[in-house]
């Protein structure tokens, strides 16, 4: 016959029901807690990060006020400014000092730049010298357009050197900042267009605008500007959490990179786009550039898989680089950086940047290309691809010293890309 629990017994059963139960009841407690702190943390600086970047209410309040006060003009003022109906959205931004929102002009899609005042930053704050607010006091009142076309020619000539072609770019120039098209620049219009001609993004699409490589330029207001906006973007790859980012192995972040790119035929016309944008900047009519930054970020495509530039602040006039990395005082090659790729060496004997870099264009693009343009590569041109792309990346010094080589290897790897999708609606 089974005996019945005790008294005591069934009081020390309930003693230790009610502890277990106490305990899972504070270990939720605190895990809650937890959770709730963390995610009132990620939130928090989250907003601080969005408040310290995303400044376009200033941005905008600033070159409004300068315009009723009439000391800037362009083609977008009204509409940001009295009509509303150009207006920032979402936050695009990456540095304080050049604010990035998308938006919309009317019935436009654009993306929105705008400069600010930051602290100078090194080499990066001295390579576009304008990074203090625009004083927008040049040209100065009483100038002739003549005088103001000599300015801009000079200009031109010290950002890319003395070519016969910069008269139709001056020309060009001059055409636009007539905002109004009535055969008259006024100053405040002047004053506007040199200050969009100091920044490098600007003067490039000004340089490549027949090209089709960068977005058309919609309009501006002083030195804020709208551009065509670019559909895909980055090029590849995906955006993860930070706490995703540091848990993934390389391999497998790599991989996932590639999960969401075109078929392979529309990569290869977008890779050839790149490969002419490499071509079109080295010696090309308006001089040679550096591309400073090959990140996938800097580069997207429109619906037709057009190719086209996202961010060219970082594609500099080669003569601007010269210039300024041989004045950076250096202990070590990696003081002479600027942006992410363009490296030169360190002369110890004087303790300044040399001028050449490292490696060229062509092999930055080719090492950014590689995993690509070779995932899903068709079986009779995947062995032939890979070897070319190798040879590219393994290019070394300046394009000037091995010119041929350079144009060789480009060739190429386009010539390759080109017959595979020739016969396709694709090309």
């Amino acid at each position: 016959m089974a005996r019945g629990l005790s008294p005591l017994g069934f009081f020390r059963k309930t003693l230790h029901v009610q502890a277990k139960f106490s305990f899972l009841h504070m270990k939720y407690l605190f895990f809650s807690w937890l959770a709730l702190f963390v995610g009132s943390w990620i939130v928090y600086v989250e907003y601080s990060s969005y408040t310290e970047l995303c400044r376009g209410k200033d941005c905008k309040n600033s070159i409004c006020d300068k315009y009723r006060k009439g000391v800037i003009g362009g083609s977008a003022c009204s509409s940001l400014c009295e009509k509303d109906t150009l207006y920032l959205a979402k936050c695009l931004t990456a540095k304080v000092s050049s604010q990035v929102y998308s938006g919309n002009w009317a019935d436009l899609e654009g993306i929105i730049k705008c400069q600010m005042e930051a602290p100078h930053d090194g080499l990066e704050g001295e390579m576009e010298p304008r990074k203090e607010a625009t004083v927008f006091d040049k040209p100065t009142k009483g100038t002739s357009v003549e005088t103001f076309r000599e300015m801009i020619n000079n200009h031109f000539k010290a950002k890319v050197g003395d070519r016969v072609s910069l008269v139709d770019l001056t020309t060009q120039v001059l055409s636009i900042a007539d905002v109004n098209k009535d055969g008259y620049i006024s100053l405040p219009e002047a004053r506007s267009t040199w200050a969009l001609l100091q920044l490098n993004e600007f003067l490039l699409a000004f340089v490549l605008q027949g090209q089709g490589h960068t977005p058309k330029i919609l309009g501006f207001c002083g030195d804020l500007y709208v551009m065509e906006k670019v559909p895909n973007s980055p090029l590849y790859g995906i955006s993860l959490p930070w706490i995703m980012e540091m848990s993934i192995p390389v391999s497998l972040r790599r991989s996932m990179d590639q999960w969401f790119t075109p078929q392979w035929p529309h990569k290869a016309k977008i890779s050839i786009g790149l490969l002419e944008l490499v071509e079109d900047i080295f010696h090309g009519t308006f001089g040679s550039f550096l591309m400073c930054d090959v990140s996938t970020g800097s580069f997207g495509y429109n619906d037709r898989h057009d190719f086209k530039v996202v961010d060219a602040r970082y594609i500099v006039p080669e003569a601007t680089f010269q210039e300024r990395i041989r004045q950076q005082h250096c202990s070590a090659d990696e003081d002479c950086l600027y942006g992410a790729d363009c490296l030169t060496s360190c002369d110890l004997t004087k303790h300044r940047c040399t001028t050449e870099v490292t490696r060229p264009n062509l092999a930055k693009v080719c090492e950014t290309l590689k995993d690509y343009i070779l995932r899903g590569a068709p079986a009779d041109v995947s062995e032939e691809l890979e070897k070319q792309l190798y040879v590219c990346i393994a290019l070394k010094g300046s394009a000037d010293q091995m010119e041929m080589e350079h144009s060789l290897v480009l060739n190429n790897l386009k010539t390759l890309l080109w017959k595979k999708i020739s016969h396709t609606k694709d090309s």
